[in-house]
C-alpha cells in the first residue's frame, strides 16, 4: 500500500495550520572505520561496502575473487555520523522520536553524544524518544560492530549447549553462526551466494516531533462473511497519546468506489493506545474481487481514513484495499491416505505455479525500482501466479508487494529463518517476537500474501538429523523449536492476522504436523503437506524419480548464467570451464560436476579444443540441461493435479527453486543477476501455460494429457506429429477428435504404443524421429507446440548441422526476428549480448523452415546494435 508517508497533522500546542514536522536524515553521512584509519562519504540508505565502491576505494565487490579480498571489511568496526540542523523550533514540540526503519545490524545509538538506544534486529522498526537530547543543530552517530565479530560472541556467550550449523560448508567461503544474529541469513554466504555481511542504516531513518498524539501505524485487513455474504473490513490504528488527558473525537472511513462512507467515534486514553475499527461495506454494490495472475482481475479500491480529533486535530491516510480469500484445504481424498493440500483464492482451488524469490543483490541499496519491476513483471510474463519469499532473505520492502498486488503474484512469505537451529534466550525471543509483529503489521493489508511460513527447511534439518545431534539431547533442540516457531512466532502470527493460515515450516506435512507435536517423523511425506526435492544424480528425462507430493514448493537444477552475464565480472583466464574463478564462483559441492554428468545423460559434452569456445559451449549446455530437466519435472507435477496413482496424487503447486541470482555465477535460477532470462525461464512460459499439453511415455505406451488453469471448460483438438531428425516436413500429422477438457483439471487425451507410432509414421525410429503435439480450441486459444524426445539426443540419427540466419528490423518498440533454417535445430538460442531484453521465445525447437520471434527491448538500442550483438545457437554447434 503506497501509504502516505507525511502526516497531515494540525496539532494543539502548535498553530493549528502547521503540519506536525518530519525531516528526513536521508543523504550523505561520514563512514569511520574501527581505527580512524578510513573515513569517507556514504549514502544513506546504504551500506559500508557500496560506499567504498562509489568512492572507488573498492573495486566491485562481485568482481572476481573479491568476496575473499574484502572479507575485512565485514570484520571492522564503523562508525555512520552526521551533523544536522532541525529547520523547526524544538520547544513547540511535547514529544520527538528518531525512527530508524532498518538498522544493519549491532550498533549503539548517540545524539549529541548521549547514548539513547542500541539496535540488533535488521528486520525491525527502531524509534527512539530524543525529545530531551535533540538541538537546534545535532550530532548522530552509529557505532556498528562487526556482524561476524557479534555472532561469534554470541555463540560463545551460549555455553549450555551448541545451537548448529557452527559454520557453513566450506565450499561457500561464507561466515559462522549466522543463526545467533537477527541479519539476512545468506549474508554470510550460501550454496548460490556470496559472503557479504553488510553494515549501514538500510532502510529510512527520519525524526518525527508532535503534540498531544501521534499515529505509530495503521494497518487493516478485509474480511468476509460467509453468513451473510458481506465484505467488512478491519482497521487497526496505533496512536501514542503524549499528554495528560484523553483525546476522543470521530473516524471517517470512505472508499468512494464501494459507496460506503462510515464514522465512529473514538477515546484515546493517554499512553499507547490502539483503536480497532469494523466497517461495513455497502452490501447494494458488487465488490470485485482480486485474483491471481491468469484467474481475473487485480481490482483495488481507494480509501480514506481521517482521523478527526479534539476539534483542531487532523490525520488523514489513504491506502488501496482489495478483496479476496484465501483457504488452505486440507482435507480426506478419496483413494489416498493422508490430506490434500491446496489454496483456495475466493472459494476457487488455484494450481500454484512459480518459483522461489531470494535478495536480488548482497547490497539492498543497488536494487532499484526499475530492476524490481522487471524482475516482477518476468515472472508473470512467464505464466507464473505464484513467488516464495524465502525465509534465509529479507522481508522485503513496500514495493515489491505492491508490485505484488498489481501483478497478481501471490506469495508464500516465510520468516527470516532458514536452515539452522536458533537460540531462544529471552532477549532473543523477545526481539523475534517485535520483529514478526512489526512485519505482520506491515505487510497483512497486502492481499498478494496469502500464507505465512515459520521457517525454511528447520522441521526438516532437526527431524533428519542435518547437524548429527546426539539423540540424547534431541529433547532440547525440539523443546526450542517449539518454543521458538509454536509459543511465540505462531502465537503472534495469530494475534495479529486471522485472515492467512500459518505453517511451522516448508517442507511441513501441515496438520499431520501439528498432530505430532509440531513436528513430523518424516516431513517430507508425499501424502501431506509440501516439499523440496531434489535429485542431481538420477536421470531427470526419467520422471518416475520425482515425488507426486501434494505440493513442491522447491525443486530444481543448476546452470550457468550466459557469459555476457560473466564478462562483466571476470577477465579472460577465468573463462573456463576448469578455472580457479569457475570453482570459486560455484558453492554448491560438486555442482560443476554434477551440471557435467546429468548434461552427458542425454547430450553430447562440448568437444572444442579452443577453450573459450567451449566455455561459451559449457555454458549453453547447462542451460539446456536446466531448462529440461525443469521442464520434465514440472509437467509432471502439473499433469499429477486431477489424478491418485498408487495412493498418490492431487499436485496442486509447482514452485520451482529459483526464481532470481543474487550475483553472477552458477545456481538454481531462471533469471540471471540482472534479470536476463535464461532458457529455463522461456521453458517456463510454456510449462507454466494456461492451457498445455503434455507428453510422456511409461512403459511401452505414449501419453498426451491435457491440463487447463481456465476456470471454463473447453472443446480442444490435441494435433500429433512426428519429425524426422534429418528433415524439416513432418512424416505425419494426426488430429485427435474435440473432447471436452474441464476447468482446472487434468486429463488424459491420447495414448499409443510407440512401436505403432513409429510404424505409422513412415518407419521412424526412436533415434531419427521427435514428437511434437499441441491443443487447439477454436480460434481464440491454443496452446502452444510442445515436443517430446524418443531417445537421448546424444544418440538421434540425422541431426544435421543447422545453418540458422536472422533478418531483423524494427515494429513500434520491438525488433523482429525473421529466423530460417537449413535444418531441424533442437534448443536454438538467441543471443544479443549485454543488450537488455528478452525474446518472444527461445531455446525452442525449430522443425519448420521459418519462423519469427519477437524482442522486446528493456532500454533504447537499434537494428545495427542488435545485428553487431546477435549470435544463434543450436545443438549441433556443441559437435
Amino acid at each position: 500500500m503506497r501509504f502516505c508517508l507525511l502526516l497531515l497533522l494540525a496539532l494543539c500546542g502548535a498553530d493549528p495550520t502547521d503540519a506536525a514536522p518530519s525531516l528526513s536524515l536521508r543523504g550523505t553521512w561520514r563512514i569511520r572505520s574501527g581505527n580512524g584509519s578510513l573515513e569517507l562519504p556514504g549514502e544513506v540508505p546504504g551500506s559500508v561496502h557500496t560506499a567504498l565502491f562509489q568512492r572507488n576505494l573498492i573495486q566491485d565487490p562481485y568482481y572476481r575473487f573479491n568476496d575473499l579480498k574484502y572479507r575485512w571489511i565485514a570484520l571492522d568496526n564503523w562508525t555512520y555520523s552526521k551533523e544536522f540542523q532541525v529547520p523547526f523550533d524544538i520547544s513547540k514540540w511535547q514529544k520527538v522520536n528518531l525512527i530508524f526503519e532498518g538498522v544493519d545490524t549491532v550498533a549503539k545509538v548517540l545524539l549529541n553524544n548521549v547514548l539513547i538506544g542500541e539496535t540488533d534486529n535488521m528486520f525491525k522498526i527502531y524509534s527512539f524518544d530524543i525529545t530531551h537530547v535533540v538541538k537546534a543543530v545535532n550530532f548522530i552517530e552509529l557505532r556498528f560492530q562487526s556482524p561476524v565479530l557479534y555472532a561469534a560472541q554470541q555463540s560463545r556467550a551460549h555455553t549450555r549447549y551448541q545451537v548448529p550449523p557452527n559454520c557453513p560448508p566450506s565450499v561457500q567461503k561464507g561466515e559462522c553462526h549466522v543463526n545467533f544474529i537477527r541479519k539476512e541469513q545468506c549474508s554470510f554466504s550460501w550454496d548460490w551466494g556470496p559472503s557479504f555481511p553488510t553494515q549501514g542504516i538500510w532502510k529510512d531513518v527520519r525524526i518525527e516531533a508532535y503534540n498531544i498524539c501521534h499515529l505509530n501505524y495503521f494497518t487493516f485487513s478485509p474480511i468476509y462473511d460467509c453468513r451473510t455474504q458481506e465484505w467488512n473490513l478491519k482497521i487497526e490504528s496505533s496512536f501514542d497519546v503524549v499528554g495528560s488527558k484523553p483525546v476522543s473525537g470521530q473516524v471517517i472511513v470512505e472508499i468512494p468506489k464501494l459507496q460506503t462512507q462510515q464514522t465512529h467515534s473514538i477515546e484515546l486514553q493517554p499512553g499507547e493506545r490502539t483503536v480497532k475499527l469494523f466497517v461495513k461495506i455497502n452490501k447494494n454494490i458488487t465488490v470485485e474481487t482480486w485474483w491471481p495472475h491468469g484467474h481475473g482481475n487485480q481490482t483495488g479500491y481507494n480509501m480514506t481514513i481521517l482521523f478527526k480529533l479534539n476539534e483542531d486535530l487532523n490525520i488523514k491516510k489513504s491506502a488501496k484495499v482489495y478483496f479476496r480469500t484465501v483457504e488452505l484445504i486440507q482435507e480426506p481424498i478419496e483413494g489416498s491416505p493422508g490430506l490434500s493440500f491446496y489454496f483456495k483464492i475466493n472459494g476457487v482451488p488455484i494450481f500454484l505455479k512459480g518459483s522461489n524469490w531470494i535478495p536480488a543483490d548482497s547490497f539492498q541499496d543497488r536494487i532499484t525500482s526499475d530492476l524490481l519491476s522487471l524482475l516482477l513483471q518476468s515472472t508473470v510474463d512467464a505464466n507464473m501466479n505464484a513467488l516464495r519469499v524465502w525465509g534465509g532473505g529479507i522481508y522485503e520492502r513496500d514495493e515489491f508487494y505492491e508490485l505484488c498486488d498489481e501483478l497478481g503474484i501471490m506469495v508464500w512469505q516465510d520468516f527470516m529463518f532458514a536452515c539452522a537451529l536458533y537460540p531462544t534466550d529471552r532477549d532473543f525471543i523477545d526481539s523475534v517476537r517485535t520483529e514478526v509483529a512489526y512485519q505482520i503489521r506491515r505487510l497483512k493489508s497486502h492481499p498478494s500474501i496469502i500464507i505465512w511460513s515459520g521457517n525454511n527447511e528447520n522441521e526438516a534439518a532437526l527431524m533428519r538429523n542435518w547437524y548429527s545431534i546426539d539423540r540424547r539431547d534431541l529433547h532440547t533442540y525440539i523443546r526450542d523449536y517449539v518454543e521458538l516457531y509454536v509459543k511465540n512466532i505462531r502465537e503472534v502470527v495469530l494475534a495479529e492476522d486471522k485472515t492467512r493460515p500459518f505453517i511451522t515450516s516448508s517442507p511441513t506435512n501441515g496438520a499431520k504436523t501439528i498432530a505430532e507435536g509440531w513436528l513430523s517423523v518424516n516431513p517430507y511425506d508425499k501424502h501431506f503437506g509440501d516439499v523440496h526435492f531434489y535429485d542431481y544424480i538420477g536421470d531427470c528425462w526419467d520422471w518416475k524419480i520425482f515425488p507426486k507430493a501434494r505440493f513442491v514448493s522447491e525443486y530444481g537444477y543448476q546452470s550457468w548464467p550466459s557469459f555476457s552475464t560473466l564478462e562483466q565480472i571476470s577477465s579472460k583466464e577465468d573463462w573456463s570451464f576448469k578455472s580457479r574463478f569457475s570453482l570459486h564462483r560455484q558453492h554448491h559441492e560438486n555442482g560443476n560436476d554434477e551440471m557435467l554428468q546429468q548434461a552427458g545423460l542425454h547430450f553430447k559434452l562440448p568437444q572444442s579444443t579452443d577453450p573459450i569456445h567451449a566455455f561459451k559451449d559449457t555454458i549453453y549446455l547447462t542451460q539446456v540441461m536446466q531448462a529440461q530437466c525443469v521442464k520434465i519435472e514440472t509437467e509432471f507435477y502439473r499433469r499429477s493435479r486431477s489424478e491418485i496413482v498408487g495412493g498418490e496424487g492431487h499436485t496442486m503447486g509447482a514452485l520451482y527453486w529459483q526464481l532470481n541470482d543474487i550475483w553472477q555465477a552458477p545456481s538454481w535460477a531462471s533469471l540471471e543477476y540482472r534479470g536476463k532470462w535464461k532458457m529455463l525461464h522461456y521453458f517456463a512460459r510454456h510449462f507454466f501455460a494456461p492451457l498445455l499439453p503434455v507428453g510422456f511415455e511409461n512403459q511401452v505406451m505414449f501419453f498426451v494429457y491435457g491440463v487447463s488453469d481456465l476456470h471454463f471448460d473447453c472443446n480442444v483438438t490435441l494435433t500429433v506429429r512426428v519429425h524426422r531428425w534429418s528433415s524439416l516436413e513432418p512424416v505425419c500429422s494426426q488430429g485427435t477428435r474435440p473432447s471436452v477438457m474441464k476447468a482446472g483439471e487434468a486429463v488424459l487425451l491420447y495414448q499409443e504404443r510407440v512401436s505403432e507410432l513409429l510404424r505409422r509414421c513412415g518407419n521412424c525410429t526412436r533415434q531419427s524421429c521427435v514428437v511434437s503435439f499441441y491443443l487447439s480450441a477454436g480460434r481464440e486459444l491454443s496452446s502452444s507446440t510442445n515436443h517430446h524426445f524418443l531417445s537421448s539426443l546424444k544418440e538421434a540419427v540425422g541431426l544435421h548441422q543447422a545453418h540458422i540466419t536472422a533478418s531483423i528490423f524494427q515494429q513500434e518498440d520491438a525488433f523482429v526476428f525473421d529466423l530460417e533454417t537449413s535444418a531441424v535445430a533442437p534448443f536454438v538460442w538467441l543471443d544479443v549480448g549485454s543488450v537488455p531484453g528478452r525474446f518472444s521465445d527461445n531455446g525452442f525447437l525449430m522443425t519448420e523452415k521459418k519462423r519469427t520471434v519477437l524482442f522486446y527491448p528493456w532500454r533504447p538500442t537499434s537494428k545495427s546494435e542488435l545485428e553487431q550483438s546477435f549470435h544463434v545457437t543450436s545443438l549441433t554447434d556443441l559437435y
